[in-house]
């Protein structure tokens, strides 16, 4: 029962803040206006161009990245058996950035602009450089606060240098990077809602249908390997899994903080189970509820001034990323 409720009121929290983000925006328009354009009865003007080219694809994109920061979190939590592990905290979110940046500056440069694969490309290889580096570490300490500390740093150097890259660039698109690289959904085009949605679909799909022998390794590597679980290729493929989907966020919107590691627990919390077969669809459910709610505040908060999305990320999740941390503490 408490499953079932919590997918109702995730789905109708959805509803409300997909028609708040609709409907708010420095460009007011009745439910007439909205109405005839999602019909086709509109097809050209002001209201035209901003729902349809704007608002819709913002919203579509914060659903679908919300969504996979979640399910990426979700499985990097399984894989080091830590409810504070995260690719944002990892430092994965800012590998990938680093080399989307870098990527993005040597073709601009150029005059040549990347294409939604090539983004891709360029932060999923991001993101598996910045987790090797994290594995590397994991040889290495036993602690997993140590390891956390370890991400973050990693995460640090990759933003700094990011950073400097794209403050001392000289050709004006790349100094325009300097927004993605805080996180934000704006700029969204159909073209890149189309690309990122498929890729994050296929790979939740994929996920999902790993929840059994996911399931298996959460009690224990041992058992996992008792009941005829390929453990290591469930690592690998969880690694894999978890860099796309984080690659994916990267590449179109930039690092976005603390909602890959906050919502599982959230959505555990809220749900009382661990199992895969629950979690990863309410994962992406309340990542996309979520990120859909801190994309608006973002929005409208200053407006017309727009704030980066990981700043309200960080101000509503960070809380309970510490409480986490305070629960395991008491815990042990």
């Amino acid at each position: 029962m408490r499953r079932i409720i919590f997918f109702v009121a995730a789905a109708v929290a959805l509803a409300v803040l997909i028609l708040w983000n609709v409907w708010s925006g420095s460009h007011s328009m009745t439910g007439r206006e909205i109405w005839q354009v999602l019909t086709g009865q509109v097809t050209e003007g002001a209201g035209y161009q901003i729902l349809w080219n704007v608002r819709l694809p913002r919203i579509c994109a914060a659903f679908f990245l919300g969504g996979a920061l979640a399910v990426s979190g979700f499985l990097l939590q399984t894989f080091f058996g830590n409810p504070i592990a995260g690719p944002y905290v990892l430092g994965i979110s800012s590998g990938a950035k680093l080399v989307v940046a870098l990527t993005m500056i040597f073709f601009l440069g150029r005059g040549i602009h990347l294409k939604s694969y090539g983004l891709m490309a360029a932060a999923f290889v991001g993101s598996l450089i910045a987790m090797g580096f994290v594995l590397l570490v994991s040889l290495r300490v036993q602690k997993a606060s140590l390891l956390i500390v370890c991400g973050i740093m990693i995460g640090y150097v990759c933003s700094a240098v990011t950073d400097l890259l794209v403050t001392f660039a000289d050709d004006s698109n790349i100094v325009n990077l300097h927004n993605w690289s805080m996180g934000s959904f704006s700029g969204m085009q159909w073209t890149n809602v189309g690309f990122m949605a498929w890729m994050v679909l296929l790979t939740c799909l994929i996920t999902f249908l790993l929840s059994k022998p996911m399931g298996a390794y959460q009690l224990g590597e041992a058992y996992a390997r008792n009941v005829g679980v390929n453990v290591k290729a469930l690592r690998i493929a969880m690694i894999l899994l978890s860099s796309l989907l984080s690659a994916c966020v990267t590449a179109f919107a930039g690092p976005i903080s603390f909602v890959g590691i906050a919502v599982p627990h959230l959505v555990k919390l809220c749900i009382k189970t661990a199992k895969p077969l629950i979690l990863i669809p309410g994962c992406f459910l309340g990542g996309a509820v979520v990120t859909l709610l801190c994309d608006g505040i973002a929005r409208r908060a200053f407006a017309p001034t727009e704030v980066s999305i990981s700043s309200v990320t960080a101000v509503f999740l960070a809380p309970v990323v510490i409480v986490m941390m305070l629960r395991k503490k008491e815990v042990r």
